[in-house]
């Protein structure tokens, strides 16, 4: 037991004389550079900056409506660099987000170096909100690649926003699902008004009357002649020129075909 806690606390000693090590961040030197050189350039830059977005504000400009003949001036007489202009435009919006700048805390600056990239960063307090102004480097020329002004937000803040985030994101893929299902429920209605309009189609066309059939004409009747008389006629004549009684006489129907 003894050994463990002995072993405890060499391995805290240790940690703790790792840490009295470490080398003091205004004592290097970064690449022909200073702390206190990386600092100057740093109040340059946001001094330029602020410059630029006043300059902005007044003649109704921005960063991409900034005439070339203007920028080349400002590029050849005062020094202003592309990543400058570009960080006056987003100044100009935190002005207009968070209200006038109050003072530039000096104390809050520092350098970090990770790669082929060197950072420096600082904060300024403006009306509603701490701001971060951050200037990047290529840490092989020192030359700067990159100007952001980026709002300090708080943990809570950050919740929100990203519980906002979610929330409108779900609301977008269910406005998107719900749309599809109606499109698919409208696939439906298709074939019920093709049906109905085929049927209106055939309402139109013309019903031909139905002829009636002839009737068939009645068959022939064959004219029956009352024969009685004639034959008694016949008789009698005959019965008189032979002399014969009219009673020996026979009288056959005969049809012809």
């Amino acid at each position: 037991m003894k050994k463990r806690i002995a072993f405890a606390l060499c391995m805290i000693l240790m940690v703790l004389m790792l840490g009295a090590c470490g080398t003091d961040p205004t004592t290097v030197d970064y690449n022909g550079k200073s702390y206190s050189d990386l600092q100057s350039e740093m109040d340059t830059n946001a001094g330029m900056v602020q410059s630029l977005a006043q300059l902005f504000k007044e003649n109704k400009l921005t960063a991409d409506t900034l005439p070339d003949d203007v920028k080349d001036q400002l590029t050849s007489s005062y020094g202003v660099t592309e990543a400058q202009i570009e960080a006056a435009a987003k100044w100009q919006d935190t002005l207009d987000e968070f209200g006038k700048m109050k003072k530039i805390e000096d104390d809050t600056f520092k350098v970090t170096k990770s790669g082929k990239t060197l950072t420096t960063d600082m904060t300024i307090k403006f009306a509603k909100k701490d701001v971060n102004f951050e200037v990047v480097y290529d840490y092989y020329s020192m030359d700067i690649t990159g100007i952001s002004v980026d709002p300090i937000y708080t943990l809570g803040e950050k919740m929100e926003k990203a519980g906002l985030n979610t929330v409108i994101s779900m609301a977008v893929v269910f406005a998107v699902l719900i749309l599809i299902s109606l499109l698919i429920s409208c696939f439906k209605i298709f074939p019920y008004l093709e049906k109905k309009k085929a049927a209106k189609a055939a309402g139109q066309a013309p019903q031909q009357e139905e002829t009636p059939a002839a009737a068939p004409a009645p068959a022939p009747v064959a004219a029956q002649t009352d024969d009685t008389e004639l034959i008694a006629v016949i008789a009698a004549a005959i019965a008189a020129s032979t002399g014969t009684s009219t009673s020996d006489f026979v009288v056959r129907s005969i049809n012809r075909r």
